[in-house]
């Protein structure tokens, strides 16, 4: 209801009221003030009590990225003379050309081409194969399964991979109940004894994980009362580095003898047999830092230490001496991801890097001087993206695996033959065999490696390698899948694959530091 207009005002109001009124009496005293200084406004405008809003600045004209043409260019600052003969021809070409670039850019594309003859996403469309190759993870969803085995009509190919794929976990313990390192494992290994599985594994901080798989669940529970209620194995860790340990080896001439090679630089032998843990190896400036990305001791030498480095050097080093006298060659200006000695012909080194390229060098001849010292390269195969690693069987093969969703086997089995610095053309550098394989694993999964059973007991070469899908593939030197691993329980990517020397049994790591064991 409106008030009245004889409606007395509250005390609240009539005080407001009289605030508004000193308020406005006072704005124009300030204005007359103002205007007899001569700071007023001119003319019939005036000032305004509220400020104006900020006016918006216009956006940004979006620069159109064009294609870059031939231009025209100053004949005066090149020193030719206006109108002469030379000034004429200049002007025709520098016209020509633009018409030309013009014509080619709106020219539409006839007739048919060739796959082989574009690249997209940066592959060869000959080295990375077609669209539906390869596609991408999709957790549990087989490849090959028992249905294969069943269909397969060559009796020895058939029993290998009932073989194969007849190994199951370790059935004690599920593996998200074997937690082997506190962080992601990059390296795994069996130890070569064939009495029982003792699985290794080094992690991201430099932790090593070790695991007696021939334990039982009765065994650990009475050892988990007196401690704690854990129901996995019992796992002794050790920290022998501060850093990423990339690769370790059992030495093929003591297999007490454990060495590993870290991103801290160093190589540090672990002897199971005394409990201790020495420096073998490291950088002769304390400060340097050379992250290790492999290592190998030889059959030919108890002594000889062979490294890798991320910085794209190989290292020769005698480890009775200090380690200033290590021999250091640059293999490869970027990363070199792995390397390999052939098992029976130590001289021969496969690397893997960053550059694409898989090579071979031999190291009974090294070539050039100073900086350029290297042993003979004898031969190299270029991938379209980056190679992961290069593993050498014993028989003769090389597997690698690619970021152009690969896994090349190269055939090499005629290099008991090979003369020192022997040269292999490209023909003899191609791989035998191209194998699709979802590579791309990402920034949480350790890169795939191909690794080969040393020795198997059968003679028949073959290696195993982590599948994004969480399983372990398992392949001969053929190509044929032999096998693909799997179980209850895998909840990550078994990442790092690894077989025992001879012994049928398979170990894989998971980036939540958990062991997959296949006996």
């Amino acid at each position: 209801m409106a008030r009245g207009k004889n409606v007395e005002l509250s005390e609240y109001e009539r005080k407001r009221q009289e605030n508004i009124a000193k308020t406005q009496a006072l704005l124009r005293n300030l204005e007359m003030e103002a205007a007899q200084a001569g700071l007023g406004p001119t003319g019939k405008a005036k000032a305004s009590v509220t400020s104006r809003p900020k006016a918006k600045k216009p956006a940004p004209k979006k620069i159109k990225q064009e294609e870059v043409a031939p231009r025209r260019t100053s004949s005066r600052l090149k020193g030719i003379v206006a109108d002469s003969e030379v000034a004429k021809r200049k002007a025709e070409d520098e016209y020509t050309a633009i018409r030309e670039a013009d014509r080619a850019k709106r020219q539409r594309v006839s007739g048919a081409f060739n796959f082989s003859d574009i690249v997209v996403a940066g592959k060869d469309w000959n080295k990375s194969g077609n669209f539906l190759s390869v596609g991408p993870a999709d957790p549990y969803a087989r490849t090959f399964d028992h249905n294969d085995v069943k269909e397969t009509t060559d009796k020895e190919l058939r029993t290998l991979r009932e073989r194969m794929s007849g190994l199951e976990l370790w059935e004690d313990f599920e593996p998200n109940e074997i937690k082997i390192t506190p962080e992601r494992i990059y390296s795994m290994g069996l130890h070569p004894t064939k009495d029982k599985p003792l699985v290794f594994a080094g992690d991201k901080l430099g932790n090593l994980g070790i695991c007696d798989a021939s334990q039982k669940v009765a065994e650990v529970k009475v050892e988990d009362d007196e401690d704690d209620d854990s129901e996995g194995p019992t796992i002794t860790t050790l920290k022998p580095h501060t850093r990423t340990i990339h690769t370790f080896q059992f030495s093929p001439h003591d297999a007490n003898a454990l060495y590993s090679a870290s991103y801290d630089s160093s190589v540090r032998k672990l002897d199971l047999a005394k409990g201790t843990a020495i420096q073998v190896y490291a950088p002769a400036d304390a400060q340097e830092e050379a992250p290790l990305s492999g290592l190998e001791i030889s059959k030919d030498s108890a002594h000889t230490l062979y490294f890798s480095t991320l910085d794209g050097q190989f290292g020769i080093y005698d480890m009775r001496t200090p380690s200033t006298t290590a021999t250091l060659f640059q293999l490869s200006d970027k990363k070199i991801g792995g390397f390999t000695l052939h098992p029976l012909r130590p001289h021969l080194v496969a690397t893997a890097s960053l550059d694409r390229t898989l090579k071979i060098w031999d190291l009974r001849k090294v070539e050039g001087k100073g900086e350029d010292r290297a042993p003979a390269l004898l031969g190299a195969h270029t991938s379209s993206l980056s190679v992961s690693h290069a593993a050498w069987s014993s028989a003769g093969h090389v597997a690698t695996a690619s970021y152009d969703d690969t896994i090349k086997i190269h055939s090499f089995v005629d290099c008991t033959n090979w003369k020192a610095g022997v040269s292999l053309d490209e023909g003899a550098m191609q791989p035998s065999v191209v194998i699709p394989h979802n590579n791309q694993t990402g920034r949480w999964v350790t890169i795939l490696r191909p690794q080969w059973q040393q020795f198997p007991q059968d003679n028949l070469p073959r290696f195993c390698i982590g599948n994004m899908n969480r399983f372990v593939d398992i392949y001969s030197a053929t190509g044929q899948q032999l096998a693909q691993l799997g179980g209850q329980g895998i909840t990550a990517v078994p990442a790092v694959a690894r077989f025992h020397p001879e012994c049928d049994w398979v170990a894989a790591g998971t980036a939540s530091g958990k062991l997959c064991l296949w006996m």
